[in-house]
């Protein structure tokens, strides 16, 4: 009994412990031994910085650290020709890398890559029609082009326009009942503080989706980021503070 408790006990502390910080284990078949990879960040200007860089040793690497919050990351691994975007946060994160094609490198471990995966997963299933209808009209555009078929261009761009304004329509739907779905989502989080950007959008409405957010979520960057919109929303304008009328729109 005494041996279970102990045993229970450590598993607990160890639970406990992995909340606090993160651990990445990566797998990199196919990369030489001693090939850089680097843990970067975007710091407040935008710019790329590294927050960790470590090595390479018999197709693995890790990564530990901690971290106050949730925030969007990327891996580079010398010599590869692009980024593996996730999201750091504390736990166990796994990365496979796919060397032959990064963009199909694999995320998991924690609950928002998970849903980061899931979510771009469904939003790839929504733009497909677009990337189909790209890739079986490409060589008629360029043929067009070349012998200036000014019809053929502008029935392409139509169909093109159409099933781009469609799929448009289709992923607001998607993003707004993800965030409205989704509480404890850092995804949610980011989706909001995006839609508090867009003039047209009612602020009563992202007002709503803020307060369903997990509290975790309100006080993390982007929930503060919302939060100092909505403020800005609510307060009246200089000129109608002081009784001065607007200026006309012009019409």
């Amino acid at each position: 009994m005494k041996k279970i408790i102990l045993f229970l006990t450590t598993a607990v502390l160890l639970t406990s412990c992995n909340k606090d910080k993160y651990t990445i284990s990566g797998t990199a078949k196919g990369f030489e031994n001693g090939k850089t990879v680097v843990l970067e960040t975007q710091d407040d200007k935008g710019m790329l910085i590294a927050v960790d860089t470590v090595k390479i040793e018999n197709g693995k690497f890790e990564i530990k650290g901690k971290i106050t919050e949730p925030a969007f990351h990327t891996l580079q691994i010398e010599g590869a020709q692009a980024k593996v975007p996730f999201i750091l946060e504390n736990g166990d994160i796994a990365i496979v890398i796919n060397k032959d094609t990064i963009q199909k490198s694999k995320v998991s471990g924690t609950y928002n890559n998970d849903e980061y995966v899931k979510f771009n997963d469904e939003i790839t299933k929504i733009q497909k029609p677009l990337m189909d209808f790209q890739t079986l009209n490409m060589q008629k555009m360029q043929m067009a082009q070349q012998a200036k078929d000014t019809a053929t261009i502008n029935a392409l761009m139509k169909q093109y326009t159409q099933i781009q304004t469609e799929i448009g329509a289709t992923s607001k739907t998607k993003y707004v009942d993800y965030a409205n779905t989704h509480p404890k989502s850092f995804i949610s989080a980011l989706i909001i503080q995006g839609m508090s950007s867009d003039p047209t959008v009612d602020s009563k409405k992202i007002e709503t989706m803020y307060n369903t957010l997990d509290e975790a979520l309100k006080n993390s960057k982007p929930g503060k980021a919302i939060k100092t919109k909505l403020a800005e929303l609510k307060t009246p304008s200089v000129s109608s503070a002081s009784g001065t009328p607007a200026a006309p729109v012009a019409k």
